[in-house]
């Protein structure tokens, strides 16, 4: 794998680090809900499934 294929999984890594911190994550802790599910669970959950697709795609693509 390339330096710049690294350096885009890191980047990932990064943003993921800061979407999971405590004061963002408390942005999204309230008592509305969204289909049924409380809105912190959907953050959590999409942010997770978003980076596993986006890190899945760069694997994927630019494995040698």
């Amino acid at each position: 794998m390339k330096q710049r294929h690294q350096q885009k999984l890191v980047f990932i890594s990064i943003v993921l680090l800061l979407g999971f911190n405590i004061p963002l994550l408390l942005l999204f802790d309230s008592a509305s809900s969204f289909l049924g599910f409380p809105v912190i669970y959907i953050y959590i959950f999409s942010a997770w499934l978003f980076s596993v697709l986006l890190s899945f795609i760069i694997i994927k693509r630019y494995h040698e």
